[in-house]
């Protein structure tokens, strides 16, 4: 008898006939699922000469599978004996020829044909090589000592999360082999002949066992994504991949690759002198930097079997000056492009993450407008069924208009119960103080230092963002005033404690009386976005709302960037406050993406407003904006994202405070769920901010799959506003980056 490898203790036994067999002995830490399902898997694998050959269980003499032995220790080990197969591992038959490669994929296809008849509740389980759950490994790139390596490992987990991972809850599963790797692949000339271990067999999106079987066959290929076809080829000529199969492969196959080595690391500081940990551990990393910054479209195209892809581009470079100088044309370059010149073209979205035109991903931290993700598919179902069914106006009934304004009042304490609906958060603004006029019968309105509301002339007059920023000439209107804004980390009250907020709501009573004209009402968001993603003091709106209600004016909580459950505690932002408005404006998150606004206010606010002159939106409140509306509402509803804000972003906020001990460019963390800044000073004791040096750094980090931008009076708060979405996974990669990115 002599020992063989694999994880378990596997002897080869050869009788005085010269017949060979193979026992093999696992400890089962109390349980024998694994060896029943492996069982399981390849009794369903006939005995016939097209199918692979794979280890036969040889009874005993009583006819069971197995025998359990005590081990003494108060372990017990089941142990079996399995005939074995003839045939030399891939790895040993290296090189490979394409006739071999395509053979490995067609005996692959016939075999996940015959898996497909097993379902059987041992099937269901997942262990630390299941491709399906890659990302579990995510957190070992920590141990990854040479930054290069790091770098690249990150990327290869970001592209399997964004590309593979995300997909693969729709597409087809079955019981797979699970480990198609080169030690277990036998061969004889160019025929893939066997099959062995199935100790690693479990449900999984069938795909994962073709992009198994594909990492490990491009190993220490010249050619790697040529060979890796070759298998590809074979493989669909037994069993044909779905369009949805195609795209995710290249991204498994990177994330097969990540996981292995991100396992050795790991294996590395508990047995470091086992060589059985290692053995693919070289050839993997330079696989991953062979292929990890090849543009995903390229390599799933070749790897799907597409010639001369990578000749099919041009470099991007030339392409993204073309589009800029394109759209340069007829579009005023006031309208801001992100990164130019070195722009996205952007190509689709899903979730948590944009794309650009060669497939990579992009993990998006700003787009607070795809407020349940990118393209979610139950809120594009709703309106693409009712365009086709009906779009009209609201001068009509039709079903969906009274459901929505009901749903909405829902979420707000009363007596905010009336709703007009519009196309964005400017419209509602505008509106707003429309109604504020008409309730008070007066025009002086009072603003926070550093807001925005809004692209109107109107809007524009009450942003101080806008008007004291690049371009603006200060304050043009005589009936718009200025409060300073409640920063308890800049500004002169410091701090987040009542002391702190009631210190800023006297500085805004100030204004009231220094006003020289009665308010009509005080518009201010309820945590400011564009002032620097700064969270008020405890008690300040309660306090800034007394006094403007006591001058007789109507307090307007502008929740277009801070509504629907981004605070994570409440629904709205203004409850963070323990206060209630008079108008409440709504936009962005509403429609995720389709253009929906609105405005809630009392029902006696609602009564003045009411003077014969009809108001009237040709879009507002449309079929289709209320389909879509609704579809946002039930989706918030039934994934718990509010909740989902809350618990990311805590995480979020306190993962970042760690950061600050280690790069004194970080002056300050603030957050409420996933409405977070992250302020960059270069000097914490004078403040003085770190435009530049955000502004680099927000480069840096598109460079490394990661969209933020800066906001704030100094341009120097790195804001993150991302789909509600976002994991902590996502969180998790984000701050490791940033440790890395930060100066």
């Amino acid at each position: 008898m002599s020992p063989l490898g694999g994880s378990g203790r596997n002897v080869l036994a050869t009788t005085a006939d010269g017949r060979r067999f193979v026992f093999k002995s696992e400890i089962t830490g109390g349980g024998r699922g694994t060896a029943d399902l492996e069982r399981y898997a390849i009794a369903a694998i006939p005995s016939v000469p097209a199918a692979p050959r794979v280890p036969r269980l040889v009874e005993t003499k009583g006819g069971e599978p197995d025998v359990e032995v005590d081990e003494g220790d108060g372990r017990i080990a089941i142990a079996r004996l399995f005939t074995y197969v003839d045939g030399v591992s891939w790895v040993e038959a290296r090189p490979a020829t394409a006739e071999r490669r395509r053979d490995l994929g067609r005996m692959l296809g016939a075999l996940d044909g015959y898996l497909a008849a097993v379902d059987h509740p041992l099937t269901r389980r997942t262990h630390m090589w299941d491709l399906a759950e890659a990302g579990q490994h995510r957190e070992k790139i920590a141990l990854i000592e040479d930054p290069a390596r790091r770098r690249l490992l990150e990327a290869a987990f970001h592209l399997y999360a964004a590309a593979g991972k995300a997909r693969l809850a729709a597409l087809p599963h079955s019981l797979i082999h699970g480990d198609a790797n080169d030690e277990n692949v036998l061969v004889a000339g160019d025929r893939v002949v066997g099959l062995i271990d199935f100790g690693d067999a479990l449900w999984n999106p069938t795909v994962c066992e073709l992009a198994i079987a594909v990492a490990y066959a491009m190993l220490d290929e010249a050619d790697p994504l040529a060979a890796g076809a070759d298998v590809v080829a074979g493989y669909q000529s037994e069993r044909p991949l779905s369009a949805q199969e195609r795209k995710v492969l290249f991204p498994l196959v990177c994330g097969r690759l990540a996981a292995s080595v991100a396992i050795a690391a790991a294996n590395r500081r508990v047995d470091p002198d086992r060589a059985a940990l290692f053995v693919t551990e070289a050839a993997a990393w330079r696989l991953l930097a062979a292929i990890v910054p090849v543009d995903p479209g390229i390599a799933t195209a070749r790897l799907n079997g597409a010639q001369g892809a990578d000749a099919s581009l041009r470099p991007e470079a030339d392409d993204i000056a073309d589009k800029l100088r394109a759209r340069d044309v007829h579009i005023s370059r006031a309208l801001s492009v992100a990164y130019r010149p070195d722009a996205i073209a952007m190509r689709r979205g899903e979730g948590q993450y944009l794309f650009d035109e060669r497939g990579r991903p992009y993990l998006d931290l700003v787009n607070n407008v795809c407020h349940v993700g990118h393209c979610h598919p139950r809120v594009v179902d709703a309106g693409q069924a009712q365009m086709a069914r009906l779009n009209t106006n609201t001068r009509y009934l039709y079903d969906g208009l009274v459901e929505y304004a009901e749903r909405i009042c829902a979420t707000l304490p009363a007596p905010l119960e009336i709703c007009f609906f519009v196309n964005s958060g400017s419209e509602a603004n505008e509106l707003a103080l429309r109604l504020a006029a008409a309730h008070t019968k007066r025009q002086h309105v009072l603003v926070v230092d550093g807001a925005y509301h809004g692209n109107t002339d109107r809007l524009i007059a009450i942003s101080p963002y806008k008007f004291m920023g690049q371009g603006g000439a200060g304050r043009p209107e005589p009936w718009v005033h200025v409060a300073p804004i409640a920063d308890g980390y800049r500004g002169p009250h410091r701090g987040q404690d009542r002391s702190a907020g009631e210190a800023y709501a006297r500085d805004l009573k100030t204004a009231i009386d220094g006003a020289g004209a009665p308010i009509a009402a005080f518009i201010t968001e309820p945590m400011w976005s564009c002032g620097g993603q700064v969270i008020p003091p405890e008690g300040y709106l309660a306090a800034a709302f007394g006094h403007v209600r006591e001058a007789g004016g109507v307090c307007i909580a502008d929740e277009v960037q801070t509504g629907l459950g981004r605070a994570g505690t409440h629904f709205w932002a203004f409850e963070t406050q323990n206060v209630i408005p008079d108008i409440v404006v709504l936009g962005k998150p509403l429609g995720n993406g389709h253009p929906i606004g609105a405005v809630i206010t009392t029902r006696e606010i609602a009564a003045s407003f009411e003077n014969g002159m009809e108001f009237f939106s040709t879009f507002g409140g449309n079929p289709v904006s209320c389909a879509i509306g609704l579809a946002v509402l039930d989706v918030m509803r039934d994934d718990a994202l509010q909740a989902h804000a809350d618990t990311v972003g805590r995480r979020f906020v306190e993962s970042l405070r760690e950061l600050i001990p280690r790069h004194q460019i970080v002056g300050d963390v603030r957050g409420a769920g996933l409405f977070i800044g992250v302020e960059l000073v270069r000097d914490r004791d004078t403040l003085e901010p770190a435009a530049g040096e955000a502004d680099a750094l927000v480069r840096r980090m598109r460079q490394r799959g990661i969209l933020l931008s800066t906001d704030g009076p100094h341009h120097n708060v790195i804001k993150i506003k991302p789909p509600m979405v976002l994991t902590a996974d996502d969180v998790d990669m984000v701050v490791r980056i940033l440790d890395e990115e930060l100066p």
